[in-house]
Order: C-alpha cells, then structure tokens, then sequence
C-alpha cells in the first residue's frame, strides 16, 4: 500500500500535540482553509509517494518520541494507509493524534474513516478558521476546532472533549515575554 507525502518523517515535535512527537506530513487536502499555515500541501499530485512499510519501518527507527502526529494536507484523504501507520505506531508503544478539516461526525458516516477513528487516540476536528484563529489555543488554530479523545467518545457515543485543552492557555508570569506589560 502507497501513501503520498508531503514531507519526510519530522521527530522531536512538540506542537503538534502532547509529548515529544513525529509528524506524519501526508499531501492533499480537498478543504483549502483560508490562512493554512500548510497550502503547500493542499495538491492531491505533489509530494512523494512512498510504500506504507517504508514509512513503518523510519518510524520505528526514531526513538523517545511519546507519540505519532498524523497532519498534512489531510490525513483522512488516505485513511487506509494511515490506518496501517497508526496500527503500527500503537505496537511502537505511540500514541496517535490526527488533525484533520473533518468533523469527528462526518468521520463516523465513511467506514474507512470510522475505521481509521479505531485506532487515533486524539483528533483535533474542524476546518482551521481565520477569522477564530487564536494563538491562546492549546494544539489548534481556531476556536471552532475541537481536541477530541477519540476512543472515550467511540465507547460512550458522543463527542468527549480532552478537557485539560478546552480551556484557552493560561500564560504565567514566568512565561511572559519581556515585551509584554500584563
């Protein structure tokens, strides 16, 4: 099985959700949200394609990472594959997050994308929003973005927010820029 990338494997992120993390750069996203921060991304014909086993294997090569970030482009657009890479990143000990331009909802109607749910530990949903872009936000860009945890909302059937990122970040003095008279 292929997967098309827009990027190699990125270790030691930790913006791309909680912990030490690697991306997982997929390439082609049908959503085009005004203010991506990846338009690069967005065509379904660049990138690399490369074997889904290659992308296992690297992956397996990285080490202390907490986890395994699915973003893109979107992911979802090649769900099988990701569902193979994330299968295989549960084995690794990694958990998965996946950001993506479709609601968690929309995700439950589409077999292999509900399938793909199966194994993602947090989904961030939601086309990204200009005009609800936040630098206040915990691992999203706009307000109308939700950080889900995908297996309690599988099991309970209905959408569970990771609560400890609900609320906007709350910046200590400490962390304050020198620039800033708060």
């Amino acid at each position: 099985m292929k997967i098309r990338l827009a990027a190699d494997l990125q270790p030691d992120s930790v913006v791309d959700g909680e912990g030490i993390r690697t991306v997982l750069w997929t390439q082609g996203c049908p959503h085009a949200c005004k203010g991506c921060h990846n338009p690069q991304t967005h065509s379904f014909k660049d990138g690399v394609e490369v074997d889904v086993e290659e992308v296992i294997e690297a992956l397996s090569e990285i080490k202390h990472q907490d986890g395994l970030t699915l973003s893109g482009g979107d992911p979802v657009c090649q769900s099988e594959a990701c569902y193979e890479i994330s299968k295989a990143a549960h084995e690794m000990g990694l958990n998965v997050w996946c950001y993506t331009g479709f609601t968690y909802e929309t995700m439950l109607q589409n077999p292999k994308h509900r399938k793909l749910l199966e194994e993602i530990d947090v989904l961030v949903d939601g086309k990204f929003i200009l005009e609800e872009k936040s630098y206040d936000l915990h691992f999203r860009g706009s307000r109308n973005q939700r950080i889900i945890d995908v297996q309690r909302s599988l099991k309970e059937e209905k959408v569970v927010l990771v609560e400890k990122y609900a609320e906007d970040k709350k910046i200590s003095s400490y962390e304050k820029p020198s620039y800033m008279f708060i």
